[in-house]
């Protein structure tokens, strides 16, 4: 008995060590993802990035053993860890500040579709075949990058004006007037020339202090509400209640994609705190509704009723986090930086983000074991946090420059 207990133990630390090995190449690409779109733009960023996923879905696909796999893992994490910072922050430097929010959580719907379409083109194709697909999008980001300008805000502050005002008149339209905005970039990057080059430690001066309060704890809300352990084991989650795992998942990646098409709408429209609010709110729902179900479950109650409310339950939890706090505290990071800190605290946000997401998903089946409905009621109580945070700290950014931003956050 004793062994049977330690293999089962064994296998569960290996099972989840391999489903978050991942997020181990991500914190990595979290520390570095900052200076080095810092020092080599953030098209140069991006193009290192995709080595990376390259090389590790291609590590993936030849490996003969758990290391090439492992490896190949770790690298795609490491691009991720990149993307997951420099692809936001390049978004909210070159888009208008009437498009900014829907752009940003765009590139979150780009995300879920990603990963939705993976859910259901997994189920036919080959571990192997699969691996070829995540070289698409790497490939198409590569050529996409020979035409597409720098982050102008980058250009400026590295002074190199020509192409600056260059770039910046190419993604306003050649017939637009360029000469207000770019005056009020050049002079906020002049302001910040004033100021000693940022290091990480700096971040913990007073006066960035509310930026990284706002970015990391909405990093943390967003981890440790539950979405990487629920994600992750989805199949297993639908399983464990007495659903078929692939209608579930099938569902569940469907409704994500959907969700997050109509957040990228209404994002610039209705604000980030009553999204945040309003994803929290779902978010508690969701994991009430989830951790109800195992309870019926587990103490033989409302036998036929427990496999309804799980699938509602988690439904509801992904629809809801779709729909605010998967894109959002993205958005929001990638506002409240000035920008000579703005490298520095991406990959202190960012690091946040992925310590979080191994921590979930590495602990979601300890959790299980020890209380299927206990996990999720930990779930509810976190996003019962979340909401009062986004209440009490989160500031309002719709609808003003980033410049604008830090004098109000400064004032």
């Amino acid at each position: 008995m004793e062994n049977k207990l330690s293999f089962r133990w064994n296998t569960y630390i290996m099972y989840s060590l391999f489903g978050s090995i991942l997020t181990f190449g991500a914190m990595i690409g979290a520390i570095t993802c900052g200076p080095i779109a810092d020092i080599f733009g953030r098209k140069g960023a991006m193009r290192i990035s995709c080595a990376f996923t390259i090389a590790g879905w291609l590590a993936i696909y030849f490996s003969k053993g758990p290391l090439p796999l492992d490896i190949g893992r770790l690298a795609t994490g490491y691009g991720m860890g990149v993307f997951s910072y420099v692809v936001p922050v390049f978004i909210a430097e070159i888009a208008p500040k009437e498009l900014r929010g829907a752009l940003t959580a765009l590139n979150q719907l780009m995300i879920v579709a990603g990963v939705s379409v993976s859910f259901i083109v997994g189920t036919v194709l080959t571990w192997r075949a699969l691996a070829l697909t995540g070289l698409i999008p790497s490939v198409i980001l590569l050529v996409g990058l020979l035409f597409i300008p720098e982050s102008p805000r980058w250009l400026a502050k590295t002074g190199r004006d020509k192409e600056f005002e260059a770039a910046l008149q190419k993604l306003r339209g050649k017939d637009t007037d360029i000469s207000n905005e770019a005056a009020e970039i050049q002079d906020y990057i002049e302001t910040l020339e004033q100021l000693p080059k940022a290091k990480m430690l700096d971040l913990f001066q007073r006066r960035y202090s509310r930026s990284v309060i706002i970015s990391v704890g909405l990093m943390i809300f967003q981890q440790f509400g539950g979405i990487n352990g629920i994600c992750f084991y989805v199949s297993n989650t639908f399983e464990s209640a007495g659903v078929s795992s692939s209608l579930g998942t099938t569902i569940y990646a469907i409704l994500q994609v959907l969700v997050t098409a109509l957040n990228t709408v209404v994002i610039d429209r209705a604000g980030r705190k009553p999204l945040l609010l309003v994803s929290a709110t779902g978010l508690v729902i969701g994991c009430l509704l989830t951790g109800t179900s195992f309870y019926l479950k587990e103490h033989g109650l409302a036998f036929n009723s427990a496999p309804i409310l799980a699938v509602t339950g988690i439904l509801v939890y992904i629809g809801s986090f779709s729909a605010g706090m998967g894109a959002v505290p993205w958005v929001v990071m990638s506002e409240v930086f000035p920008i000579n800190i703005k490298g520095a605290g991406g990959s202190l946000t960012t690091l946040v983000n992925w310590i979080g997401a191994w921590a979930v998903s590495y602990t979601f089946n300890f959790l299980q074991e020890w209380s299927s409905y206990g996990t999720f009621v930990l779930y509810a109580a976190t996003n019962v946090l979340a909401i009062v945070f986004v209440i009490t700290v989160v500031p309002e950014t719709k609808g003003r420059t980033l410049e604008q931003i830090q004098a109000a956050m400064n004032a």
